[in-house]
């Protein structure tokens, strides 16, 4: 692989997957956690400076990344004791100039990932599997081949990625369909699990499971195939079950293969993570390449209100949510947290798709949550908007 070649690999995996700071694509998607800045005292949680006199700063980091990335818009959320705010700023549409709306629905990438472990923590708690159940208890035979092995695999290591399985979208092949203007003719494939499962075993491991810890959207592919295999039913119709019904999330859908975004919503503007130089109107596409490693479509209201419940221990028992949030060996159970330069110490997600990037963060008594959305997948300033929402 050529230095050129390398490098936009490296720049593809950070931005699809919502990363504009090496220190948040450690804590926020793999749960290492995040050392205090410059100034940081420690901390355990509670409501940042943000939180408690206005949300000015917020605003003010959302208005400076909109202006010098060249973001069309960005939308918020926060969430704080009883009282919440919203706000939007910039262009839901470039052709027309119609304003975002924080009413708006939106794709959320990997914050995926939030929910699909919480449904297999819940049926863990249910007892009806173990997360150290291997791989090939559930699926036997499905990961096979050129040295991957699912019996050396267990379900918590695809929720904390150290299975060491090759990322399906590394594939050349697949690359070039997601990530170069050949996206705009193959937007509206349908791709199924066993396609995406079998393209990642088509190459070796990129470690022995359990030796390291490196993000593969492939661990999640497989534990959406893991809860339709336990349940009888797609992970989406259980994720609607178990967390959208109950916490009345009625901006939040799994769309499958449907290509169109609910309404309300944005244009969603991609430069095909470093594929193409220019905006491109990539709206309308079929997730059915994301699955469960990124496909949901919320609201900011509605990621703010499930991870208030989550760590209010509305979804999961003490104990799994213990388990989930843990920061011992490689970190939490598909959520991560750190610690920002103010002490005060965050959980949650970040996600990138085609025309969209995402940003949903609390702290872990859940009295202060905040979701962010840019209908963009070319931001990388996630970690200011972080600091302004919770150090104020």
């Amino acid at each position: 692989m050529t230095r050129q070649r390398a490098q936009q690999r490296a720049q593809r995996r950070a931005l699809r997957r919502g990363v504009g700071v090496a220190a948040v694509a450690s804590a926020l998607v793999v749960g290492t956690a995040l050392p205090a800045t410059a100034g940081g005292s420690g901390g355990t949680g509670g409501i940042g400076v943000a939180g408690g006199s206005g949300h000015g700063g917020t605003r003010a980091a959302m208005d400076t990344a909109v202006r010098t990335e060249g973001l069309p818009g960005m939308i918020a959320t926060a969430r704080s004791g009883q009282s919440s705010w919203t706000t939007a700023i910039g262009t839901a549409d470039t052709a027309t100039g119609q304003p975002r709306s924080t009413r708006e629905r939106f794709r959320i990438g990997s914050v995926t990932k939030m929910f699909v472990a919480t449904v297999l923590l819940q049926l863990q708690a249910e007892g009806r599997l173990d997360l150290d159940d291997t791989v090939d208890r559930w699926l036997p035979g499905v990961v096979s081949g050129n040295g991957n092995d699912g019996s050396a695999i267990t379900v918590r290591q695809l929720l904390n990625h150290t299975s060491g399985l090759f990322a399906y979208d590394d594939d050349p092949g697949m690359a070039a369909v997601l990530f170069t203007p050949q996206f705009l003719s193959r937007r509206y494939d349908t791709w199924t699990t066993e396609q995406l499962v079998r393209i990642a075993v088509s190459h070796p491991p990129v470690f022995a499971p359990g030796a390291k810890r490196e993000y593969s959207n492939t661990n999640y592919i497989l534990a959406g195939m893991i809860v339709a295999e336990v349940t009888g039913h797609p992970y989406g119709a259980e994720i609607e079950r178990r967390i959208v019904r109950p916490l009345g999330l009625g901006g939040t859908s799994v769309p499958g293969t449907a290509t169109a975004v609910p309404r309300p919503h944005a244009r969603g503007y991609s430069k095909l993570f470093g594929g193409s130089p220019t905006p491109l109107d990539t709206t309308e596409l079929n997730p059915s390449t994301a699955g469960a490693a990124g496909e949901i479509i919320s609201t900011t209201d509605d990621l703010t209100r499930f991870l208030s419940a989550l760590m209010r221990g509305r979804l999961l028992p003490q104990a799994e949510l213990d388990e989930m949030l843990t920061t011992e060996g490689p970190g939490g159970l598909g959520i991560g947290g750190g610690t920002l330069s103010c002490g005060v110490a965050v959980w949650g997600h970040d996600g990138g798709i085609h025309g969209s990037s995402t940003l949903a963060l609390t702290t872990r008594d859940g009295r202060h949550s905040v979701a962010f959305n840019t209908n963009a997948d070319w931001f990388t300033g996630k970690l200011k908007l972080a600091e302004a929402e919770f150090c104020g």
